[in-house]
C-alpha cells in the first residue's frame, strides 16, 4: 500500500528556508475530487460530511502477526500479557490512553490497530518499550506492518493447503504473505504426526497426511508471487523470506500478459507422453495498479494530483490484468480483484468488462460475500455511476458520449470508452465490497470475488467503442472536426501527421509491460519517456493544452502518468493441448539453459541497464556425492525427499549453499528451463558450508531457513536439549561462548551435552515443557567449534528473542572480541594463543558475517524499491 504519506514537503523550499511542515499539515482538498464523489451519490448525503472528514484524518497505524498460526500467536501473547496493560494504565489529560486493540473480523486476532497521538506516543515510557518491540519483530518477520483494508483480499478467497495460487501484482508483498500462510495452516502439526509415524514404524510407502498436506505433512500448494518490475519482485523477497517456504516461486512479467507455464508431460497409458500441459490455478488474487484514491489519508498525492483521468488512463488496463486471470484460472476456481480506489470506473466497470468478454454470467459467477467476516463493516457494489472526462463534465451512458462525440467532437472525452459505463445487462455487481474511510476508520477499498464456471475464450478489445486520444485518427477526427466548424487551420496547412505522432512499436510495447507495475502506492501506470519530442507535444495540444502528469522513478528517470494506448489482449490459456496461439507464449529465454559436461556454455543473456544477471536453477541428483555424508552426518530419514535439492549456478556444482524446493515448484522449474520464464526467486536455504578446524568434520551445517522443514527427520544424534531459561538468555546474549577449560560449566544443562558433542553443526531443541515454560517450541541451528558453541542467528533474530522472551535489551556481546582484547594485556606466550583460537574461529564469525550481510542486501533493495524502511517510524 501507499508510502508516500510518510514524506514530508517544505515550504518555501528555494526561499531562503521556509517553515518545515508534515505532509498532514497540508490542505487536503481537491474541488475535481470531492465534487465526483458527490455527484455520484453512493454516499448517502446524511454521511457525506462524515465521509470526507474521515479521509481528512490520519490513518490509524496497523499490523498484523505473521508466520505459522502457533508462532504467530506467541508473539501476540507477548503484547497482550506484558505491553497492553502497561499502556492501558497510562493516563492523558485525565483519560486512560486507549491502548492497541484487536481487529474484530480478522480470525484469531491476528490484526491489530492503533490510534493513540503522537504526542502520547513520544511522552509515556510504555511506548517506548511498545516501540522496541514492534521494530524488533518487524525487522525479523514477525510483524508485519500492513493497512487494514488491504487484509481482506486473502481472506476471501477460501485458500487451503494444496491450491496453486498466483498474485499477479504481488510487490510489496503483504498479501502475498497472508496466502503463503494459508498454504501451510496446519503443516507443522502434520510434518510432526507423519515424521512420528514413520519412525514407530506405523507407515506405509504411500506419503502420509491429510487433504492438501499429503507429502509426509509437507503442504503440496504451491503459491506464485509476480511483479513486472524486477526491484519490486525482489522486495517481495524481502518481505516472504521470514516464512521460509519452499512452495514459493517469484516471477517477474507484465501481468496483463501473463505467459503460460508449462508442467512435466504426463506418460499416457500406451507410454506415451501427453500433448503440452499448462498450470492452471485454484485461486488468483488479481490486487491490480489503480489511482489509489482510498489511500488518500496517508498519500498527500491523492489530495494534489487526483484528476477523473487517472482512472480513466488505468481501467483498460485493469480490464486485461482481470481478463489474463480468468482464462488462466481451473473451472471452478477463485479470482479475487481487489483496489484501493473508491472509483467505479476501476471496481465495478472493470468487473463488468471482464465478464462481458469471457462471454457473460454463464462462464463467470460473482460470488455473493455479505456473509463472510462478520464484524467488517461495508457498502454493496454499485449498479449505476457516472463518468467525468477531463472538463468535468459528468456522462450517465455511453449514448450521451456518442452523440456528444457526432455533434462537437471529441475535445475532453480521450480515452473514455464504452465500459467504463455500467453495463446493459443486469449484473449483480452489488455483491461486491466497497469499504468506505467512515465505516470503521478504514481507508478506502474495494473487492469482488469471481468464480469461474466453464472454459473462456475472450473475445478481443473493441477499439471502436473507445474514444481515441494521442493517435493518428483521434488527430484527424479532431482536425476534421475544426475544418468543418472553423475552429481550427484546414488539413492542407498542417503537415504531415505521422511527424506529429511518431509510431514505435517497441515504445508501445514497452510502455505496456511497464503499465502492469503492481505500485505499493497503487498509483497509476507509468511509461518512461527518456525525452518527449516536440511533435508529441504538439500532437497533445490539440487537446486544449492539457497538462500532463510527471513523476520520478528511483533512478532519476522522468515518467508520465496519463492515458494508455490499447493493445490486443493475450487469447485464452487452454489445457492440454499442443501449444498455440491459445497459449500465451514466454518472452524470449533469460536463462542459461541446463549445463552438461559435454556441451559449450552459452552466452549469457542480454539483460536491462542496472538489471543484475539472475542466476539458473540446477537441481541436483539425489545421489550426488554431496548429499549422502549430510544425510549421515544428521540422521536424515531416507524418508525425507533427496530430489528436491537445488542450487543456483550453471555447472550445478553445490559450493557454498543448497536450496530446497516442494515438488511442484521442482516440475515448473525444470519444465520451463530455456523457454523465457522470467524466474526471480524459489527454494529455501537448507544446508549451508561452512569451514572447519577438522577435515573430518562435516562442513554443512542446517540453515535456520530450512531446518522447520527438515527438523522432524532428524536423528538424535546432533540433538542438545534444553528447557532453562536463563541459559537460553546466555546463548542469545553471548556470541562464542568458551566449552573447553571449563568453559562448558557456564552453559548450565547442556554444558556436557555442548562440551563432549563432536564438532559441526547441532541442533538445539527448546521445550515448551517444563518449570520455566517457554511460550513456544523452538528448534534453532547450534556450531560446535573446536573451543567454543554458537548459537547461529544473526544479530537482529537475537535482539528480538531477547526483548520478547526477557524483556531485555542487553547488547549482544561476541566473546571472541573481548577475548582478543584481553590478550593484548597478556603475555606474548597467552597473545599467541588466543590468537590461534581466534583465526581457529575465524571461519564462524565469516559465515554469520556473510549471513548477515545477505540480509543487509535484501533489505537494502527492499528499501530502494519501497522507498523506506518497513518500520513503525511514525509512532517515535
Amino acid at each position: 500500500m501507499g508510502k508516500r504519506g510518510n514524506k514530508k514537503f517544505n515550504k518555501g523550499r528555494g526561499g531562503g528556508g521556509g517553515e518545515r511542515r508534515d505532509w498532514q499539515d497540508l490542505p487536503k482538498s481537491n474541488e475535481r475530487f470531492e465534487t465526483y464523489y458527490d455527484s455520484q451519490g453512493f454516499i448517502p448525503e446524511e454521511e457525506r460530511e462524515v465521509f470526507w472528514e474521515s479521509l481528512r484524518k490520519d490513518l490509524p497505524n496497523s499490523f498484523r502477526f505473521t508466520g505459522s498460526k502457533g508462532h504467530a500467536l506467541s508473539v501476540q501473547e507477548r503484547l497482550k500479557d506484558f505491553y497492553i496493560p502497561k499502556i492501558a494504565s497510562v493516563q492523558y489529560e485525565g483519560n486512560n490512553v486507549e491502548p492497541p486493540r484487536p481487529v474484530e473480523w480478522y480470525p484469531d486476532q491476528l490484526a491489530w490497530s492503533m490510534t493513540t497521538p503522537k504526542q502520547v506516543v513520544r511522552r509515556f515510557a510504555p511506548f517506548a518499550w511498545f516501540q522496541k518491540f514492534l521494530v524488533a519483530e518487524t525487522d525479523v518477520g514477525n510483524i508485519s506492518r500492513q493497512e487494514v483494508v488491504s487484509m481482506i483480499p486473502p481472506l476471501l478467497m477460501d485458500l487451503r493447503p494444496g491450491m496453486t495460487v498466483l498474485d499477479m501484482c504481488a510487490a510489496p508483498g503483504s498479501k502475498s504473505a497472508q496466502l503463503m500462510e494459508l498454504i501451510h495452516t496446519g503443516e507443522e502439526d502434520a510434518m510432526l504426526q507423519a515424521a512420528k509415524q514413520v519412525k514407530e514404524g506405523a507407515a506405509g510407502s504411500e506419503p502420509l497426511g491429510p487433504e492438501g498436506l499429503a507429502d509426509d505433512g509437507r503442504s503440496t500448494g504451491l503459491l506464485i508471487a509476480n511483479d513486472s518490475d524486477h526491484k519490486r519482485a525482489h522486495m517481495l523477497i524481502h518481505q516472504m523470506k521470514r516464512l521460509s517456504s519452499p512452495n514459493l516461486i517469484v516471477t517477474n512479467h507484465d501481468a496483463t500478459m501473463y505467459p503460460s507455464i508449462r508442467l512435466p508431460p504426463k506418460p499416457s497409458a500406451e507410454g506415451k507422453q501427453s500433448p503440452n500441459r499448462y498450470l492452471k490455478f485454484d485461486r488468483i488474487l488479481a490486487d491490480v495498479p489503480c489511482t489509489g484514491d482510498g489511500t488518500a489519508r496517508k498519500n498527500f498525492g491523492v489530495w494534489k494530483d487526483w484528476t477523473p483521468m487517472n482512472a480513466v488512463g488505468l481501467h483498460a488496463i485493469q480490464v486485461r490484468i482481470l481478463v489474463r486471470a480468468l482464462q488462466m484460472l481451473k473451472v471452478g476456481g477463485r479470482v479475487v480483484y481487489s483496489t484501493c480506489s473508491m472509483n467505479p470506473i476501476e471496481n465495478e466497470a472493470v468487473v463488468a468488462s471482464a465478464i462481458d468478454r469471457c462471454g457473460g454470467l454463464d462462464n463467470v459467477e460473482i460470488i455473493d460475500c455479505s456473509n463472510e467476516l462478520p464484524g467488517l463493516k461495508r457498502a454493496s457494489g454499485l449498479k449505476s455511476w457516472k463518468v467525468m472526462d477531463r472538463e468535468n463534465r459528468m456522462w450517465n451512458t455511453w449514448n450521451e458520449v456518442e452523440e456528444h462525440r457526432a455533434q462537437s467532437g471529441i475535445t475532453g472525452l480521450g480515452r473514455i470508452a464504452e465500459g467504463m459505463f455500467p453495463p446493459a445487462s443486469d449484473m449483480p455487481l452489488e455483491r461486491g465490497i466497497r469499504i468506505y474511510p467512515h465505516l470503521q476508520d478504514t481507508g478506502g477499498f474495494f473487492i469482488t470475488v469471481l468464480e469461474k464456471k466453464s472454459e473462456i475464450r475472450a473475445k478481443p478489445e473493441d477499439s471502436s467503442k473507445v474514444i481515441p486520444k494521442g493517435t493518428v485518427a483521434a488527430l484527424t477526427e479532431e482536425l476534421e472536426f475544426k475544418q468543418k466548424t472553423g475552429a481550427g487551420e484546414p488539413l492542407e496547412k498542417i503537415e504531415a501527421l505521422d511527424d506529429l505522432v511518431p509510431h514505435d512499436k517497441a515504445a508501445d510495447l514497452e510502455r505496456e509491460k511497464n503499465a502492469s507495475v503492481a505500485e505499493a502506492t497503487h498509483q497509476p501506470p507509468y511509461f518512461a519517456t527518456d525525452q518527449v519530442s516536440p511533435g508529441k507535444r504538439n500532437a497533445d495540444s490539440i487537446e486544449d493544452g492539457l497538462p500532463t502528469k510527471r513523476a520520478r522513478l528511483d533512478n532519476g528517470t522522468e515518467v508520465v502518468i496519463g492515458d494508455r494506448p490499447i493493445h490486443k489482449p493475450p487469447p485464452v490459456q487452454e489445457v492440454d493441448v499442443p501449444e498455440s496461439s491459445d497459449a500465451t507464449p514466454a518472452p524470449p529465454s533469460t536463462e542459461t539453459p541446463q549445463a552438461s559436461a559435454s556441451e559449450p556454455q552459452p552466452k549469457p543473456p542480454k539483460r536491462k541497464p542496472g538489471q543484475p544477471l539472475e542466476e539458473p536453477f540446477r537441481y541436483l541428483d539425489p545421489n550426488h556425492e554431496e548429499l549422502e555424508p549430510i544425510f549421515k552426518f544428521f540422521e536424515i530419514s531416507e524418508r525425507f525427499p533427496r530430489d528436491r535439492f537445488m542450487v543456483r549456478n550453471a555447472e550445478a556444482i553445490p559450493s557454498r549453499t543448497v536450496y530446497y524446493t516442494s515438488a511442484l515448484a521442482r516440475d515448473i522449474l525444470v519444465a520451463n528451463q530455456g523457454h523465457g520464464i522470467k524466474f526471480v526467486h524459489c527454494g529455501v536455504k537448507m544446508f549451508v558450508k561452512q569451514d572447519a578446524q577438522r577435515l573430518e568434520v562435516c562442513r554443512w551445517r542446517i540453515q535456520t531457513d530450512g531446518l522447520r522443514i527438515v527438523e522432524p527427520w532428524l536423528g538424535p544424534a546432533r540433538a542438545v536439549s534444553l528447557t532453562q531459561k536463563e541459559t537460553f538468555r546466555k546463548l542469545l546474549v553471548e556470541m562464542f561462548p568458551k566449552v573447553d577449560d571449563g568453559g562448558w560449566q557456564n552453559l548450565g544443562e547442556i554444558g556436557e551435552r555442548v562440551r563432549d558433542i563432536p564438532m559441526g553443526c547441532s541442533i538445539l531443541y527448546i521445550n515448551s515443557e517444563g518449570e520455566e515454560k517457554f511460550s513456544e517450541r523452538m528448534v534453532l541451528p547450534l556450531w560446535r567449534s573446536l573451543h567454543s558453541v554458537n548459537l547461529m542467528l544473526p544479530k537482529e533474530d537475537r535482539r528480538a528473542m531477547l526483548l520478547r522472551i526477557f524483556n531485555d535489551d542487553t547488547p549482544v556481546q561476541n566473546t571472541t572480541q573481548k577475548r582478543d582484547a584481553a590478550a593484548a594485556k597478556s603475555s606474548a606466550a597467552a597473545v599467541q594463543a588466543i590468537a590461534t583460537e581466534e583465526e581457529e574461529l575465524k571461519q564462524e564469525n565469516i559465515v554469520i558475517g556473510q549471513d548477515e550481510q545477505d540480509q543487509m542486501d535484501t533489505r537494502e533493495t527492499y528499501t530502494q524499491a519501497n522507498g523506506e524502511e518497513d518500520r513503525f517510524n511514525t509512532t517515535v
